[in-house]
């Protein structure tokens, strides 16, 4: 581990926790060209180590940590890295992105892939040295949150290293449990947690690096780098990341009933304020902003309760997702509740997106009627109750009394319960859906609906739909040829916005960049990523052909699931709910997301694909035609 880093030159290190044998491999070069690095090769991997019959938490299944091409450089925004499995909670593909400086550091450590394979016979870490690796034991740390597993191995290794660990909700297997690093940064959804707790892996700790990751041409690096910094400050939407973070827009969300609220029933709550990041920095309660590893908008936030019931809560965040998952969702209006909610989610290593929707879920359940007494205590489980989304989270991440039939997630609990209770279990393919209202956003609605993961956010970000910014009114205009189209109310042009924005995703997953960069501010574009990437790696791509790159992502990840039993099911394309049901506003209603109209979206996506427009499935020719033959 000793050896240079140059951008050809990217290494695996392979785990087999199972015999302890840890190796050192070279990526082929053909695989950093066609899928540019990171989630694209990482993917490439999992295809090539997947066994029939294999379960997600069965030894013999596959995870992967993944650091972003770019990852270690000077280049805006690329701080990021991933972890590919396959998911406990849906059975298919996964993919999750994670920013903070655990990529950083591997990636300065030589290592651009860290693959785990195999189940350790007690609890064990992995430590990452400057000449070696090591598995070590970890069983002092069984059963520790994040932080205190974090300051343990700093304690045993020194303040400059940085780790990646679950929580006891990874340790005890819940559905979605997250893989956290740099303490408060989640790689959260479809329970990657669970799996290295299958694995008895706690956590991977990396020293302090010594290495530098060169361009192979500085100087068009340097100007391309330059270029990207200066549109990413350029970019309308700078200014309201750094001074209000990713829940700015909450109040205005609010306000315009799209805020989803009482497990969607609602599109707003009645009491917003504290919800807002204005309150929190004119009530002194932003204590600091946070920024991945060379993040210039630093949109993380630290934000600390100082009086009252929950004084002394504090986390990064609460982002939007979490705002509305454990705040609007449950009907909850205090920041003070809202943010003890947050800080124990992530110090217990769950997902914000879904305990906030199982939450939820339960919460309707039991003034349904459906909830069994015995398993409800004495527990408030009203919407509004903060006993509710304070204590639950412990309760899920040990697995104890009501918890336990929560950690399983809202599909696995609605069959358990019975009754109609499936109905409001706002899932599909078993992924709580992440806080959009799709009713009234058709380009999310397509995407969340085509994700291989689920019906999620952070796969395909098309925020340029709703037209917010002149950015996005322009980028619109560049898809589709008229920025009339960025209105979120129609289904024409939907497959064209939603394919633009998976695929510069997927660049942006690969190279390590943000996707704020790509997809809500725009400096990122395709050819300031084709510059970098060919400027780093000297394979020279333009700006066509790094999104054929994310093209290839895109059709591989559908491969995968095909391989895993994935069909094309119009019942999942949507939660029950919105697809049966109108949002009630005080305007009128918002239609609900039917067949039809999903449908016909989803049609007009496969044909931009070139796929099967019944089945889904790439056709022979597609897959040739982007060098996929081995994995079809």
């Amino acid at each position: 581990m000793s050896a240079s880093h140059t951008a050809y030159s990217q290494y695996v290190l392979d785990i087999d926790l199972s015999s302890g044998v840890i190796k050192r491999e070279e990526v082929a070069p053909r695989d950093i060209e066609r899928f540019l690095g990171g989630r694209g090769v990482a993917a490439a991997i999992l295809a090539r180590s997947m066994r029939e019959g294999v379960a997600p938490l069965d030894p013999e299944a596959t995870f992967i940590f993944s650091m972003g091409t770019l990852t270690g450089t000077n280049a805006p925004m690329t701080g990021r890295s991933g972890i590919t499995f396959i998911s406990p909670v849906t059975g298919l593909y996964c993919k999750a992105n994670v920013g903070g400086h655990f990529g950083l550091y591997c990636k300065l450590s030589g290592i651009d892939y860290i693959v785990i394979r195999g189940a350790a016979e007690h609890p064990t870490y992995l430590w990452i040295g400057d000449d070696d690796a090591q598995l070590r034991d970890a069983r002092s740390l069984w059963g520790k949150g994040v932080r205190d597993t974090t300051a343990e191995l700093e304690e045993r290794h020194g303040h400059n290293i940085n780790v990646a660990c679950i929580g006891p909700a990874g340790e005890n297997r819940v559905a979605f449990a997250s893989v956290m690093s740099s303490i408060y940064n989640a790689a959260a959804r479809g329970g990657g947690g669970a799996v290295l707790g299958s694995k008895n892996l706690k956590a991977i700790a990396v020293g302090r690096p010594h290495q530098t990751c060169s361009p192979v041409s500085a100087e068009a690096f340097g100007e391309a780098a330059a270029d990207m910094r200066e549109a990413l400050y350029a970019d309308t939407m700078s200014d309201s990341y750094y001074t209000y973070g990713t829940a700015a827009s909450v109040d205005t969300m609010n306000e315009t009933d799209t805020l989803p609220s009482r497990n969607f029933q609602r599109g707003r709550i009645e009491r917003i304020e504290q919800l807002t990041s204005k309150y929190w920095n004119d009530h002194g309660l932003l204590k600091g902003r946070i920024g991945c590893a060379s993040c210039i908008y630093s949109c993380h936030r630290f934000v600390r309760i100082d009086d009252g019931p929950y004084a002394g809560a504090c986390s990064a965040g609460p982002e939007y997702e979490t705002v509305s998952a454990l705040g609007s969702g449950p009907a909850i209006e205090s920041i003070g509740a809202l943010q003890c909610a947050n800080e124990r989610c992530n110090d217990l290593g769950l997902d914000t997106i879904s305990a906030g929707g199982v939450i939820q879920w339960a919460m309707e359940t039991y003034e349904k009627g459906l909830l069994p007494a015995e398993l409800v205590g004495d527990m408030d489980l009203r919407f509004g109750s903060e006993q509710a989304v304070t204590e639950l989270p412990g309760m899920i991440a040990r697995r104890e009394g009501l918890g336990d039939l929560l950690a399983e997630g809202t599909r696995r609990a609605a069959e358990r319960i019975g009754g109609d209770s499936w109905k409001w279990a706002v899932q599909t393919r078993g992924l709580e859906q992440s806080r959009v209202e799709t009713r009234g956003a058709l380009g999310y609605a397509l995407a969340f609906a085509m994700n291989p993961r689920g019906p999620d956010h952070l796969h395909t970000e098309c925020i340029a739909e709703f037209g917010m910014t002149p950015e996005m009114r322009g980028l619109i205009a560049e898809i589709t040829g008229d920025e009339a189209y960025a209105r979120s109310d129609t289904t024409e042009k939907r497959a064209e916005i939603v394919r633009y924005h998976e695929d510069i995703y997927a660049v942006s997953d690969a190279l390590g960049v943000c996707a704020f960069a790509s997809t809500a501010a725009y400096g990122a574009n395709p050819e300031r990523c084709a510059r970098l990437f060919s400027a780093f790696t000297g394979i020279s791509l333009d700006a066509d052909e790094i999104m054929d790159a994310g093209r290839r992502m895109i059709t591989l990840e559908r491969l995968i699931n095909l391989r895993l039993g994935w069909v094309n099911d119009p019942n999942q394309y949507a939660p029950w709910r919105l697809m049966n049901e109108p949002l009630k506003t005080p305007t009128g209603d918002v239609p609900r997301l039917d067949e039809e109209r999903m449908g016909g979206m989803v049609r007009e996506f496969y044909e931009l694909h070139g796929w099967d427009l019944e089945s889904g499935v790439p056709p022979q020719g597609v897959v040739e035609a982007l060098a996929l033959e081995e994995f079809a």
